[in-house]
């Protein structure tokens, strides 16, 4: 089964993590060969056109914005010194916009901003739209603007504002609205599309400007964005994992098909340009959202477009685009939104027979990866699965456990092979015979560490595997979890017959289950032992009483904490009173202890070490209610 028996041991200590995938040379925002800016609308004014702020203002901002911050969050005293601080950005939008230390303080001040100031700062900047999208400093600030619209799009402030700000507009006539100024930018970027998605500022621009329209935010760009603000703004609480979506008029979906469109125009530029193939990538991911006929027909033009290149010598031509960096990037989002039949039919076009070749190669593998993630179908999984699952331990020597974590998981969604995959691991690991060493599995795939590197025996090649020795796993500390390890053991747990994976846990001693939990991927393998629907209560149990006598070092770790609040919460009321009286036993170091003093107030510390007859009751009362709640739902 692809390399021999002891030759992961023979590599190194452990199995590869992986390799961090090369991003390349930052884009320059020079455009491709044949596709030439216009020389008359270059994207830098003139050297005395160059807006200047001068330290005095700034220093204005900078002390208007920590005023601003300390203000009550409501009253008349805040509105009005929002507004006065807002009609002087409008006076120094460009300088504010393009200087570096200014643009962070604009961007937060538009969090701020009513609906007229922001659109009176967005009507200033317009004029000189181009210059500030392709400034490294202006773009982030068109960018904050734009992320203000889930916030006030269809405010009902506009309509209160309207008399006050009614004699005020007639100076340069009327306001537009917020989703005139949005159209409007669409508009100016879609006119020249090419030139704003290939330079490395505007393509920003772009990439959220096609969220707006779409009334999707995407987690991935609005972290990147996240990260150019101030350190204030990089401590705001992170927002969710998933896309979050808000209502948009009928114009802006209009809007985003005529974008979509523009992308077909030129549909090999954004497949070859860097900077240009991650804005068709955003593209896709809000198409599939919401407008999927349209995201359907740019995968159909990618996928044309890159089967009609020269062939291979070993196959389709997509291979030679799985295996460059800036399309296959683009073709693991193309996978990722295919409907099911069309997956299942670029599969048995372009990737059948090449699974494994793909598997260990540094780039292809990452593709690979997400066409695995993307199935959801036995038909579509057992072919994969045959082709690819007798490479297993040679991909995991290769340094791709991505591959076979994303394999794992493809099993565990379809419902398929869990049996046979697990059987593989144990085989890829070296813990499947002799059969005792199989309660040592857990530490091996958690670390993905074959069996005689982690426990550091000098096995001769050829020689017959020795039995598993329990003081020997005992004895030993628990190895560094790493976070695909974590991965591939909450998919086992989430299997329909994840017994051996229980056993191997059970067989943890106190300490070693101790570190798993308090580390910060290990802690996720206990929440999917508490979540998971193939777990029994019984089973879950035998695994958790392990950390009787573990629970103050819980309580007082990050992520141990979150554990024991996870097992509290599912506790019945025996379970909670010993695990109350382990930690009353030393109450004062918990309430000194800053995760701890929150375990002891979520189980009531005091009032049990105090009033315990009061405590048993409103125990008892909470888990009368869950166990309605839990009826209601089974319901």
């Amino acid at each position: 089964m692809g390399l021999g028996p002891r030759s992961l041991h023979k590599a190194g200590r452990r199995f590869p993590a992986g390799d961090k995938r090369g991003r390349g040379a930052k884009g320059s925002g020079r455009p491709p060969p044949g596709r030439q800016r216009p020389p008359d609308r270059s994207s830098e004014p003139a050297p005395d056109a160059h807006p200047h702020l001068s330290p005095e203002a700034l220093g204005y901002f900078r002390q208007a914005l920590s005023a601003l911050k300390e203000a009550p969050e409501t009253g008349e005293e805040r509105e009005l010194m929002v507004h006065n601080v807002l009609k002087e950005v409008e006076a120094e939008a460009l300088a504010l916009a393009t200087n570096r230390t200014g643009s962070e303080i604009m961007q937060e001040l538009l969090g701020f901003s009513p609906l007229k100031p922001l659109c009176r700062v967005w009507a200033t900047l317009r004029s000189n739209f181009r210059f500030v999208a392709c400034h490294r400093c202006g773009v982030h600030v068109l960018q904050s603007a734009l992320l203000q619209l889930p916030r006030l799009l269809g405010s009902p402030a506009e309509k209160e504002e309207e008399d006050v700000e009614e004699e005020e507009d007639g100076k340069d006539g009327p306001l537009e609205t917020l989703e005139e100024l949005v159209l409007g930018l669409a508009s100016e970027v879609c006119d020249d599309f090419l030139f704003y998605c290939g330079d490395t500022h505007g393509s920003f621009v772009v990439r959220t400007l096609l969220q707006v329209l779409g009334g999707t935010l995407l987690e991935s760009e609005r972290a990147r964005h996240r990260g150019s603000q101030s350190p204030e703004a990089q401590r705001a609480p992170a927002r969710e994992g998933k896309p979050s979506d808000f209502e948009v008029p009928e114009t802006f979906l209009n809007r985003l098909q005529d974008l979509s469109s523009c992308f077909l125009k030129d549909i090999a530029v954004f497949i070859t340009d860097k900077i240009s193939s991650f804005c068709l990538q955003v593209a896709l991911q809000i198409l599939h959202r919401k407008l999927p006929q349209f995201c359907a027909q740019l995968c159909s033009a990618v996928i044309g477009y890159l089967s009609s290149r020269n062939s291979s010598a070993d196959g389709s031509p997509l291979l030679l685009f799985l295996r460059d960096q800036t399309s296959s990037r683009l073709l693991e989002r193309v996978l990722l939104v295919l409907e099911p039949p069309r997956l299942q039919s670029l599969f048995e076009d372009h990737f059948q027979g090449q699974l494994q070749t793909l598997a260990t190669h540094p780039i292809a593998n990452f593709p690979l990866q997400r066409l695995l993630d993307a199935v959801t179908t036995p038909e579509l999984l057992s072919p994969v699965f045959e082709e690819l699952s007798p490479a297993l331990e040679a991909v995991l020597a290769q340094g791709h456990p991505g591959v076979v974590i994303a394999l794992v998981g493809a099993c565990r969604r379809v419902g398929a092979h869990q049996a046979r995959v697990l059987q593989l691991l144990l085989e890829a690991f070296h813990c499947a015979e002799p059969p005792s060493r199989q309660v040592a599995c857990v530490p091996l795939f958690a670390t993905l560490t074959a069996y005689e590197v982690y426990y550091r025996l000098a096995e001769e090649e050829g020689a017959v595997p020795a039995e598993h020795q329990v003081e020997m796993a005992t004895a030993r500390a628990l190895g560094e979890v790493t976070v695909l390890g974590s991965l591939l053991l909450q998919h086992l747990l989430h299997f329909s017959s994840p017994g051996i994976v229980l056993r191997s846990l059970g067989a943890l001693t106190g300490p070693q289950l101790l570190t798993l939990a308090q580390n910060p991927a290990g802690s996720h393998v206990l929440d999917a032992v508490l979540t998971s629907p193939s777990v029994t209560r019984k089973q879950r149990r035998r695994v958790l009483k392990t950390l009787k006598g573990q629970y103050v070092a819980l309580a007082c770790s990050r992520h141990g904490s979150r554990v024991l609040d996870a097992i509290w919460s599912g506790a019945a009321l025996g379970a909670r009173k010993e695990i109350a009286a382990e930690l009353g036993e030393r109450n004062q170091e918990l309430i000194r202890d800053p995760f701890g003093h929150h375990v002891a107030r979520n189980v009531a510390l005091t009032t049990f070490l105090k009033r315990r007859e009061a405590w048993e009751q409103q125990q008892g009362a909470v888990a009368k209610r869950r166990r309605a709640l839990n009826s209601i739902l089974e319901d």
